[in-house]
């Protein structure tokens, strides 16, 4: 296939006029074409006055060697159709692969282990539980992948399948192949194409669903409720893995070990240091979900152009650097979502963001982080950055008044440091409720101030952003994981047979970049590394 890139596609026009555009600097007939596809589209939207999408389009077409021979240098590139996984069969008859945890690292190694015919035994601390019997306590991030139930989580918490979004800044040829697996299992095309692509909260536990049934069609198992206790190590190596579940303790025989356990395990983090992981802190981020209304975003990403059927909900992505040398950034933008509960402790408050696929809500939330430094932990054991975090939560449990409200404080009493008393226009998405409060009750002084500077900074890239009504919502802290599981380069850990895998060994901020990461690991494993 050939690629041309940079077609200018107006708002109004369909596909179509973009693989003529596409034709024209081939100088091709349509004719020659044998297939075609829009391969990527994004917004243009720097001049208000003229705002249009940027489109790549990939041709199939007859004798395309000789035509591209004929092209001016730059004019169209070769590029591959997308296409899945390609996983050489590497069966066994050994131990089976452990695979610990269900998220997106968890799920893509498991889903190339199978397809080697590995026949992985997946670990997943999640329960099924009915709606209609969750409990205010513990919060279902994630659909349990059927309409009638979710998937409940304890401390672990539910990982990065939460909403869907794809975008990424790794460059890896595997993260194609991500993407149409996702597709292949039911995700909707325009992920192959986006330039920031997104399932939705609603559509991506189907999706999860399929990918699931077809590892346990290839062999593989799916085991809910339980939770990784233990290692059996024998000079330096997995022998073992030791569990709990519904029935009580049990072992499975192991010689390879995929560690895919989410940014909020802290406990197992702490069962694998004192089997002798080697771990290290890591930087994170800590601050709040901010609102505001949909259409003041809208409004100020597209001018005249904000209400054009063809552009939607409107994103933003901010980071400016703050006075004192740490960074600021908006995090896991959701246009036209909600402002999520996401408690994976007892007595915590923490706060996520979601949307559905159609991102038609009042609202647009982000998260508006400030960099956490390991000099900022105040004890330089690994795990130290898990303690803070708990901090935080507790204090935000405390400031909500309990029943797992949240605190929340105006944009403008922010900028005025003063307490909350009562809300404005922007009505809080979070449930199950709210409490207008003083964040600096529980935000560190650094983080308070850091998102002072940082809205007054955003103010002046994106018009509107210190709304003084716009509602900061406490507190995220979950953004990335605060530690980093060693391993060298063929993805072990110093204990031979451990592999650390996606979020929580620190090695991927996102869906992408942890599923990824998970079939990275997952050729490790099989020795394609």
């Amino acid at each position: 296939m050939l690629r041309i890139s940079n077609i200018k596609l107006p708002l109004g026009a369909g596909d179509e006029t973009a693989l003529a555009q596409a034709l024209k600097k081939l100088r091709a007939d349509k004719s020659a074409v044998t297939s075609w596809r829009v391969s990527k589209k994004s917004v243009d939207a720097r001049d208000k006055g003229d705002v249009h999408f940027v489109v790549s389009v990939d041709v199939a077409l007859k004798n395309e060697d000789g035509l591209l021979k004929s092209l001016k240098p730059g004019t169209a590139q070769k590029v591959d159709a997308p296409t899945g996984l390609h996983i050489s069969p590497a069966p066994c008859s050994g131990p089976r692969p452990v695979v610990v945890g269900f998220g997106p690292g968890g799920l893509f190694a498991a889903l190339a282990l199978a397809r080697a015919g590995r026949k992985p035994i997946v670990l997943e601390r999640g329960e099924r539980v009915d709606r209609r019997k969750q409990t205010t306590d513990r919060f279902a991030l994630l659909g349990d992948l059927d309409p009638e139930s979710n998937i409940q989580f304890g401390e672990g918490g539910a990982g990065a399948f939460s909403d869907g979004k794809l975008t990424t800044g790794i460059k890896d040829r595997r993260c194609g192949a991500v993407l149409k697996e996702l597709y292949d299992h039911g995700a909707p095309a325009e992920i192959l194409y986006q330039a920031r692509p997104h399932i939705g909260t609603d559509r991506l536990p189907k999706v999860v669903a399929a990918i699931r049934e077809e590892i346990l069609s290839l062999g593989g198992e799916v085991r809910f409720s339980t939770r990784l206790t233990g290692l059996r190590i024998r000079a330096g190596q997995v022998e073992a893995v030791e569990y709990t579940d519904e029935k009580g303790v049990g072992e499975i025989a192991a010689d390879a070990v995929i560690v895919a356990i989410g940014h909020s395990a802290a406990d197992t983090q702490q069962m694998l240091f004192q089997a002798g992981a080697n771990m290290v802190q890591k930087p994170f981020s800590v601050g709040a979900r901010i609102e505001h209304p949909q259409a003041l975003i809208n409004q100020s990403q597209y001018g005249r152009f904000a209400a054009h059927p063809a552009l939607g909900a409107a994103e933003y992505h901010l980071s400016p650097r703050l006075p004192d040398g740490r960074g600021a950034y908006t995090f896991c933008m959701c246009p036209g979502g909600i402002v999520a509960p996401a408690a994976s402790r007892v007595g915590g408050v923490c706060v996520n963001g979601m949307s559905p696929f159609a991102r038609d809500g009042q609202n647009a939330n982000a998260a508006l982080l400030v960099d956490v430094r390991p000099e900022d932990f105040g004890d330089d054991h690994p795990l130290a950055g898990y303690a803070l975090q708990r901090v935080w939560e507790e204090r935000a449990f405390r400031a909500g008044g309990g029943g797992y409200f949240a605190p929340v404080q105006l944009c403008g009493d922010v900028l005025a440091n003063r307490e909350t008393k009562e809300l404005g226009a922007v009505q809080p998405t979070y449930r199950p409720g709210v409490t207008p409060a003083d964040l600096r009750a529980v935000l560190p002084a650094f983080a308070y101030q850091g998102i002072q500077a940082a809205i007054r900074a955003f103010d002046r890239q994106l018009k509107g952003f210190a709304l003084p009504d716009a509602v900061l919502t406490a507190v995220e802290s979950r953004s990335s994981c605060p530690v980093r599981m060693l391993r060298d380069s063929r993805y072990e850990s110093n204990i031979a047979g451990l592999y650390p895998c996606g979020e929580g060994a620190g090695y991927a901020g996102g869906i992408m970049s942890a599923a990824v990461d998970g079939v990275r690991v997952a050729e490790a494993v099989l020795g394609e590394r």
